[in-house]
Parts: structure tokens; sequence; C-alpha cells
């Protein structure tokens, strides 16, 4: 009975040890720089999200939040990096619809897991696909484009990338309507909208923030979004789904996640300051100004919208063809 005793407090004296170094650890975090990994080229939608929460989250934790932009392969490249990395809190990702629903059924093998694979740590928001056509096509609406498509064969649409959510979108709506249109992947928004500026694409299935100010100016003719609701940006732009295409219908999300493993109080530390950034009325501002939509959740959140996505691709890949080109 003695020696159980004593074995006993022996292993409560361990446990208290390892929680006490937990809390330390907890208490001291963050203790120097974090790395937010963009998978994605500098310059878009998601370079302005990360560096304008990015910053306000590195004033509420005391430390630098340095914005690495590492594109390629549809944002898989970035987002392994964030897989592999050592689960302490002080490497995270900008993951997305692509990265951590869509791109499974995308790409014939993939790196990394997004179910089992990452951590999820909040919400940032929603963006909106934006249908476009530039100066060298002449139609006015949705159903003109159907039409004019029909009638040329192998009319190209232009989007950011393979595995995006603006290639969704793009196959999505040329499968329901049977425009018979060709998808031709650029590298990031900036290439693409500079052959569609340029007559070279006549369209383009884009992110709004990176398309909005050439819609502003008149360079480019926004003739619907793809979002369940129409973008504030762009009120007078109808949705695909109040044109008769609900099916076509593509809601584009955006999150932060850590490796698999992450503590739950660091986890809950980076949680907490891009909730509170989020909500900043500067920052809810300037990105809804860019047509972009902020909001922040907690982890549990986004482990759940991982989950249900991914399952939906899944069924949704047995009846649309989302492989890469």
């Amino acid at each position: 009975m003695h020696r159980y005793t004593v074995n006993t407090l022996r292993g409560l004296a361990a446990l208290a040890l390892i929680q006490g170094a937990t809390s330390a650890l907890a208490a001291g975090y963050p203790a120097k720089p974090i790395t937010f990994i963009v998978p994605y080229t500098a310059g878009g939608t998601t370079d302005l999200v990360a560096r304008t929460a990015g910053q306000k989250v590195a004033e509420k934790l005391g430390q630098p939040v340095v914005v690495e932009n590492r594109p390629g392969a549809g944002g898989n490249i970035g987002m392994d990096a964030v897989a592999k990395a050592a689960p302490d809190g002080y490497t995270i990702g900008f993951g997305a619809i692509s990265t951590n629903a869509l791109n499974p059924f995308v790409y014939p093998s993939m790196p990394f897991d997004p179910t089992k694979d990452f951590t999820g740590v909040s919400m940032l928001g929603a963006s909106t696909v934006v249908l476009e056509t530039g100066p060298a096509l002449k139609v006015g609406s949705v159903k003109d484009l159907v039409a004019y498509a029909k009638q040329h064969p192998g009319t190209s649409f232009g989007t950011p990338g393979t595995g995006t959510s603006m290639h969704l979108a793009g196959v999505m709506f040329d499968q329901l309507t049977g425009a018979g249109m060709q998808h031709i992947p650029y590298k990031g928004s900036a290439q693409a909208l500079n052959d569609l500026l340029g007559g070279h694409l006549p369209v383009m299935f884009d992110n709004l923030p990176a398309s909005l100010p050439h819609i502003k100016a008149g360079k480019v003719h926004a003739l619907a979004v793809t979002g369940s609701k129409r973008a504030p940006a762009l009120p007078d732009v109808p949705t695909l789904a109040e044109l008769g295409y609900e099916a076509a219908v593509v809601d584009p999300w955006f999150a932060v996640y850590g490796p698999a493993g992450m503590s739950p109080e660091a986890t809950k530390a980076l949680s907490d300051a891009f909730q509170w950034a989020l909500a900043l009325p500067e920052v809810k501002d300037k990105l809804e100004q860019a047509g972009f939509m902020p909001y922040g959740s907690t982890p549990q959140e986004v482990e759940r919208l991982t989950r249900s996505q991914h399952d939906a691709f899944k069924a949704l890949s047995q009846k649309v063809k989302l492989s890469a080109d």
C-alpha cells in the first residue's frame, strides 16, 4: 500500500511539472516572430488580407507576423510547408476552399491530407468570384455569353490558376450551360487580367478584389457573381442563381491553419487575435472596400467547415470534372 502511494505521488508530481511547463509555455507564447505563409502570389486578394490582418495580429500578440508568399500547384506548395512545419504556433498558413477542401479532387496526388494534417485556427472571411469579359468581347449578359460561346467552340476563359475556386466556378458554369469553353489557367490574377485588358483573353472568372478597380474604371464588364448573394461592392451585378444557374453557385472562403498537433493554448491565442483583428472597423472597412468580406471564428468552426466542404466536393467530383488540366 505504501509503495502504491509513493508511486502515485511521484506520478502526480511529474504530471504537475508537465502541466506547469505547458502553462509557462502558453504564458510565454509568442516569444518570437510568426511566419504566415500565403500559398499564392504577392499582390492578390489573399496577400492583401494576410498583410492587413497580420499587422493587427502582430500588435495584439506583441510579435511580428511575417507574411511569406509561396505560390504554386494551386496553393499546395505553400500549404504543404505549413503541414510539415513544427506544430509550435510559429508557422501558420492562409488556407482556402481550394487548398483545404477542393484540391484533393483536382490533383491526382496531394502532398498532404487537408482533413488530417492541419489545425484550424480562425476563419478569415469570404470573397466573391466574378464572371467578367474584356474589351475584346462585346456581350451584354450571361445569356449572350453562353450563346456566343456555343457559336464559337473553344472560347477561352481564364482563371488565376488550376484548383482555385475560380477554376471550380468556371468548370461548373461551363458544364451546366454546355457552353463548351476552354480553361486557361494563369499564375495569379495579375497575368490573366493583363491578357483580359489587352484583348488576348475574352472571358475570366476572377476573385472580385483583384478585378474590382478595373470594373469600376469601366475597363472590364462584370456579367455576374457566382456567390449565393450579391457582392456589396457590386450591388447592381446579379448572381448566377438569380439568372437561373443555381447549380453553378460558388462561395469562396478562407481560413487560418496551423500544422496538426498545435497546442490548444497557442491555437486559442492565435484564434483570439485573428478574431479581434478582423472585427476592427479599420480592417473591415479596408477589406470590404476591396471586395472581401472579413470575419473570424473559433477553431472548431474552421474544422467543421473544412470537413463539410471536403465531403461536399467529394460528392461533386462524381458528377463534375474537377481534375487539373
